[in-house]
């Protein structure tokens, strides 16, 4: 079985890890509102807890380790970006803003075009 194979499929006990998490973190959601009375501190720590367990039980499945090595693929392509200048930032925004400027006022131009031609059609006598 080829690695893109181990990837792809989804076995019963990965079932399992995912639906337990989800019921451990939907137990720890239930709990935080069932202990209304308790600190707010004390629910939230509580809450904390039960979504980092809730996770480690997640990364334990065969999607939980895909979604962990995606992170770390698109954090280490991230690095490689180029971001532009601030000089390129400025001119790029300059260029966009008159293209902006200049369409808009085509569009008047058409529009108030527009508006002659329909007004002389409709005018009575025209």
């Amino acid at each position: 079985m080829s690695a893109n194979d181990q990837t792809a499929t989804t076995t019963g006990m990965d079932k399992a890890k995912l639906t337990l998490a989800a019921g451990v973190f939907l137990a720890g959601v239930v709990g935080f509102y069932l202990l209304e009375g308790q600190s707010d501190l004390i629910r939230v720590i509580g809450m904390v807890a039960v979504a980092a367990l809730a996770i480690a039980i997640a990364m334990t499945s065969q999607p939980g380790r895909n979604f962990w090595a995606f992170a770390r693929e698109a954090r280490q392509e991230l690095r490689r970006v180029v971001w532009p200048t601030r000089q390129e930032s400025i001119q790029t925004t300059l260029i966009v803003l008159v293209m902006v400027f200049i369409v808009a006022l085509l569009l008047w131009l058409m529009d108030m075009f527009f508006m002659w031609g329909v007004g002389a059609l409709v005018r009575p006598g025209g």
